[in-house]
């Protein structure tokens, strides 16, 4: 009898475990996301003025995540992630004495302090609305569940040889710019510096799949979850080999 007591408390406190609802913040690495470097390419096929940037191999950051659990069979939750890196990009000026390159690294005005300026930074961020169908596991107040939804994505452009190029076409449309490989690359990059301040998102809408777990004591208003998105569709820079898959790790408040 005591043995079926204890059994039936266990089972009831699991049930209980679980939030009507909650909100949470949340590490986001996206490993599969990266940009190969581009080596020193002539602009305009003028070989005295180049262009180059460098890489990374995967973009990190930040993310808030609301849930709702009291619906019968399916859960719903929402997440908004911010995930960036940063590149290098330089414009290069041929010396015509000696042959060698003079390096003009680009840095953009972040806006506001501490930030002044900066390395080019990659920034992606996504919307997900999610439908999921949670497990249950007896004894545990372990969430397990499985679901997919809708994913809308915002991207910054990548600092690339060809957007250097428009903005020369731009700025120099008329043919006068300085002949000599040191000033016109110096002035090249200010206009640059200037165009990508003000270049918008790319918008764009996609799906994604999901698997992850909650974790919540009992009477304790405090849950921690994780989870692994693939993403589906989307558009992307062209220089950026997107990886789909994102992890989120967090926990929050839950009633």
């Amino acid at each position: 009898m005591n043995f079926k007591i204890i059994f039936a408390a266990a089972a009831l406190l699991a049930t209980q475990s679980f939030a009507i609802a909650g909100i949470g913040f949340h590490y986001t690495p996206n490993v599969g996301t990266t940009l190969k470097k581009a080596d020193k390419a002539p602009i305009k096929g003028n070989e005295n003025i180049q262009f180059s940037h460098g890489d990374f191999d995967y973009i990190q950051g930040f993310g808030f995540k609301a849930w709702v659990d009291i619906l019968p069979f399916i859960d719903i939750e929402g997440s908004f992630n911010i995930q960036f890196a940063s590149y290098n990009a330089s414009l290069w000026a041929k010396n015509p004495d000696d042959g060698t390159f003079k390096e003009i690294p680009m840095k953009i005005e972040l806006g506001g302090t501490p930030f002044a300026k900066a390395t080019p930074k990659y920034i992606a961020m996504n919307g997900d609305i999610s439908v999921t169908k949670p497990f249950s596991i007896p004894l545990f107040p372990i969430r397990p569940y499985v679901g997919a939804g809708l994913t809308m994505h915002w991207n910054t452009f990548i600092l690339n040889n060809r957007f250097v190029e428009k903005v020369m076409d731009k700025a120099f449309a008329d043919g006068n710019y300085p002949s000599e490989s040191d000033k016109l690359a110096k002035a090249l990059a200010e206009k640059v510096v200037d165009a990508a301040k003000d270049e918008g998102l790319n918008k764009s809408i996609g799906f994604h799949l999901l698997a992850g777990a909650r974790f919540k004591l009992p009477i304790i208003p405090i849950a921690a979850y994780a989870n692994v998105k693939c993403y589906l569709g989307g558009d992307y820079d062209n220089d950026i080999d997107a990886g789909h898959f994102a992890f989120e790790i967090g926990g929050g408040f839950a009633l």
